[in-house]
């Protein structure tokens, strides 16, 4: 998750263009403005605790999120890849999952996460570099995070695959697979191949790209020639391009891709618009290849502020619920806090642990080893 050092380039401003004819529509139900939105195709009707709840979600992600980075830079994890602008998408898609779907995460997917009910600590444990993030993803419906950019894309495919041989799709229990990347890892061979897969075995996969503008230091115009969600009927699978700073839009557009996958319709491509107001992770230095303009034009499309807006407006909620929110925010950002701050540091032989069914002999002898140099560094002895 490196960058490339290149030199500093005016940044450059992408923003949706009107959809000809035979184009999908760009998909929004609350403009940045926080006034709704009518679409022909997506509509969305939910209770008012639901509407509330919505934001809830995208505070308290977002609390969170800052957190890690918080932490990062004092020296309690090594990494953090902030969602800071990406919450809609991640809370309007992780919301409209089932409890029989499956979920493959790219890296930054702390508001699926959160919506899906696991434990957080899993990720910062993860960043920490106490462990490798491991957790039981069978329970969870939720695999582990994937840090070779669009790996996670083939992995959801044979998923997916296996679910439709399985016969868990056709109805609306069925089963349905969603796989979170970038747009960065539609410029991969794993992404191609996975699309490929899934279109050919007319498998119940979702492919949710959050575009979030750069692919590490690379922005759209580097990357393809065509958005993603226009590549995808290349492979003969539908794509639909909808607003990811809208929550509304969001859940709508998923709800309508994960309902077609498990009644047996086949995978769609989903590209949720949207914009990364962080670096790419915190070892980036996002003011090498972006401006302050730039940054200014995305604010003013924030997705929390928005929602807020229509929430009050709507007198679906008023200060003392916001403040309410806020507060619970607080309290899982210091219960968090608190859980990292005591992960403990593994012992040196759990590296060699849960490997192999049956350890090698080679491997043991490692390990015997490892146990061994680490003892005479704490007795104050060099066993070697």
């Amino acid at each position: 998750m490196g960058d490339t050092q290149r030199p500093a380039k005016k940044a450059v401003k992408s923003r949706p263009k009107p959809a000809s004819t035979n184009e999908p529509q760009f998909v929004q139900l609350l403009s940045p403005e926080g006034r709704r939105v009518k679409h022909p195709d997506y509509d969305i009707d939910l209770t008012d605790e639901e509407y509330r709840g919505l934001y809830r979600d995208l505070v308290i992600t977002r609390e969170l999120d800052a957190q890690g980075t918080a932490l990062q830079r004092q020296g309690q994890l090594g990494l953090w890849p902030s969602l800071l602008g990406q919450e809609a998408a991640q809370v309007g898609s992780g919301r409209a999952l089932r409890a029989q779907d499956t979920v493959f995460p790219a890296y930054r997917e702390l508001g699926v996460q959160w919506c899906r009910g696991i434990d957080l600590i899993s990720s910062f444990a993860l960043f920490r570099g106490v462990d490798l993030g491991g957790r039981d993803t069978v329970a969870d419906r939720f695999n582990m995070y994937a840090i070779v950019i669009a790996s996670q894309t083939l992995h959801a495919a044979g998923y997916a695959m296996g679910v439709a041989m399985d016969g868990a799709v056709g109805t609306e229990d069925g089963e349905a697979v969603i796989v979170y990347h970038g747009d960065g890892a539609t410029s991969e061979g794993d992404f191609n191949e996975a699309l490929v897969w899934a279109g050919v075995f007319n498998s119940p996969l979702v492919f949710f790209c959050q575009n979030n503008q750069y692919a590490i230091s690379e922005t759209n115009a580097r990357q393809f020639r065509l958005p993603p969600y226009r590549r995808a009927e290349g492979f003969g699978v539908p794509g639909i391009f909808v607003d990811g700073n809208d929550v509304l839009a969001t859940y709508a557009v998923t709800r309508g891709a994960l309902d077609r996958a498990r009644g047996g319709e086949g995978p769609s491509l989903v590209e949720a618009y949207t914009y990364r107001m962080q670096p790419h992770t915190t070892s980036d230095d996002a003011t090498r290849y972006r401006d302050e303009a730039e940054l200014d034009f995305w604010r003013a499309k924030d997705p929390v502020v928005r929602y807020r807006k229509w929430l009050a407006a709507e007198g679906l909620a008023d200060e003392a619920y916001f403040a309410g929110v806020d507060t619970e925010a607080g309290e899982q950002v210091r219960a968090l806090r608190a859980r990292v701050m005591a992960l403990t540091d593994p012992e040196v032989s759990e590296m060699f642990d849960n490997v192999y069914a049956q350890m090698p002999a080679g491997i043991a002898a490692q390990r015997a080893e490892a146990v061994e140099f680490q003892a005479s560094l704490e007795n104050g002895s060099d066993a070697r």
